[in-house]
């Protein structure tokens, strides 16, 4: 590709952008900070990443899941980095697992809402894709000032048990760790697992500590005593066995993995993986980081796909979506993109970038159903306005086709993944398989915008509607004073449309850089390639 000043340009700002990820994404990995890490090795423990560098095969990848959980929040308690808890996909003696270890560092590990929140996402992951889940406990429990937004709710606390009792009656896999304190309803989730080790000295698990039996019952105890290793390995039977340190409990997790029999796969084509033959770093010059920008998507897929080999479907038709097989690390995936240059239909109709019609969403309803009928993982790459509006559209059926594309899409019963690029607006986001569609992951670059609509378009309808409330109240507002509100708003509006709020929010899995792209996808195929898939039945399609 020729390096022209536009090239260029993006390729800048993109680097500053991926300057700021690896910054934050740093900063964020240091938990509860430096000292609180030292107060861990002092005595004798390891941080929850350790813990999970020491578990994992050397020299292996790990997806993290949920990195930027919490950014932002929780600020007047001192804030909650990746949400009090570490969790991602990994490999334990070459079988991909999903590992799931409370941050002590983090307010002692102590559950803030959003901890519940990523917890049953790792649940869900391990449940989607029959995967083993591995529980390093290490936590307070419930951070008791915020107990009315974490314990009684159908998606709070006490749903990770109820996930804890339904893996098992699917037959998957769950090993726990008592390496700190594990108090409270949170003492079920390690033994409701398979099995669970503790370590002795550093761990615990009761239903109520020492202070609480006392004031309880009036008994004088201590926490070792009420639920020590000693107490539950000899006297009480709860807990399996116990080790003298992380390292060695770490060790025998390893162990029970090496002797794991096999499991049935879902049989999705892998073929020899091969690089992109078009250099992935190119990435950051073609995709503008200004999101009003056009831009070929197709260049965008050559640069991840293996050999930058893409064999399009219906090239010809309803060009504003991209559709079309590929392999990404040697697995074959169907693609369904947003193409965010202008096109020309054959009948001479211009189609706005990042817009879908009623001819690509008729298009990408067929594809889909196809992906299904071949058992083929299908990629969604987003950057998406929204769907065409107007008189023209609405005659010719957008809703109709609109809905054919979302059946077919939320019907899906290969496994789908969704890599938000650009925008993510609207109605555009669920018909791209936005969260609410079951991706098995999904993330985004730092480009990203994910909102109902684009943050100029809200700020000028948000304005109208202030002013003409105020209007309303007999109230006149100048000409500067409408600009100042106008930029409150843009500034507030624009902060909701970053990819790091939809991260701590867990709308997105993770933001990464977009070199990261094929190896999220390739560990998700082989993580879904564990569970079989199920006869897919599209429903009642619009005609």
């Amino acid at each position: 590709m020729t390096r022209d000043l536009e090239f260029n340009k993006n390729e800048d700002q993109f680097k500053q952008l991926i300057y700021q990820l690896q910054s934050k994404a740093k900063k964020t990995k240091l938990g509860g900070g430096e000292k609180k890490i030292d107060e861990q090795h002092q005595r004798g423990k390891l941080t929850a990443r350790e813990r999970i560098d020491y578990l994992t095969d050397d020299g292996s990848s790990f997806v993290e899941i949920g990195l930027f959980t919490g950014d932002g929040m929780y600020k007047e308690q001192g804030g909650c980095p990746s949400g009090g808890v570490v969790a991602g996909l990994g490999y334990i003696h070459g079988r991909l697992t999903m590992i799931v270890a409370n941050d002590a560092t983090v307010k002692a590990g102590a559950w803030f809402p959003i901890t519940a929140k990523k917890n049953l996402r790792a649940q869900e992951i391990a449940m989607e894709n029959h995967l083993p889940i591995v529980y390093l406990v290490d936590s307070a429990g419930v951070f008791l000032p915020m107990q009315d937004e974490i314990f009684p709710d159908k998606e709070h606390f006490g749903r990770q048990f109820r996930n804890n009792a339904k893996m098992s009656a699917m037959g998957i896999v769950q090993v726990a760790a008592i390496m700190g304190s594990c108090v409270a309803g949170g003492a079920y989730l390690p033994i409701m697992s398979d099995e669970a080790m503790i370590v002795d000295k550093t761990g615990s698990i009761f239903l109520a500590g020492s202070y609480l039996v006392k004031a309880a019952i009036g008994e004088d105890i201590d926490n070792e005593t009420l639920g020590g290793a000693t107490t539950h390995c000899e006297i009480s039977g709860v807990t399996d066995n116990k080790f003298p340190n992380d390292q060695a409990c770490l060790d025998y997790i390893r162990s029970l993995f090496s002797k794991f029999g096999a499991t049935e796969k879902a049989g999705f084509d892998r073929s020899t993986p091969a690089p992109p033959s078009l250099d992935p770093k190119e990435l950051y010059g073609i995709m503008p980081v200004d999101r009003v920008k056009p831009y070929d998507m197709v260049e965008i897929i050559k640069h991840i796909v293996d050999n930058s080999e893409f064999d399009e479907y219906k090239a010809l038709y309803g060009k504003s979506i991209i559709c079309g097989t590929a392999r990404i690390d040697g697995w074959a995936v169907g693609i369904v993109a947003n193409q965010r240059k202008v096109v020309k239909t054959k009948k001479g109709e211009m189609q706005m970038g990042g817009v879908i019609y009623s001819d690509s969403a008729d298009k990408a309803a067929r594809f889909i159903m196809n992906c299904n009928q071949r058992k083929i993982p299908l990629v969604f790459i987003q950057d998406v306005s929204g769907f065409m509006v107007g008189s023209k559209a609405e005659h010719g059926g957008i809703i109709k086709d609109g809905a054919k594309m979302v059946n077919a899409m939320a019907n899906s019963t290969v496994p789908k993944f969704t890599i938000i690029v650009g925008n993510s607006y609207g109605a555009g986001n669920y018909a791209m398989c936005g969260k609410a569609y079951d991706p098995r992951l999904i993330v985004a670059w730092p480009t990203a915008q994910i909102a109902v609509m684009s943050g100029a378009s809200a700020a000028k309808t948000l304005l109208q509607i202030r002013v003409s409330t105020l209007k309303a109240q007999g109230q006149t507002i100048s000409k500067e004073e409408e600009e100042k509100l106008l930029k409150e708003i843009t500034d507030r509006y624009n902060e909701q449309l970053s990819p790091y709020y939809a991260a701590s929010r867990l709308w997105v899995d993770d933001v990464i850089d977009p070199l990261e792209t094929r190896k999220v996808i390739s560990m998700g195929i082989e993580a879904a390639n564990n569970a079989p898939v199920e006869k897919f039945n599209v429903g009642v399609i619009q005609t």
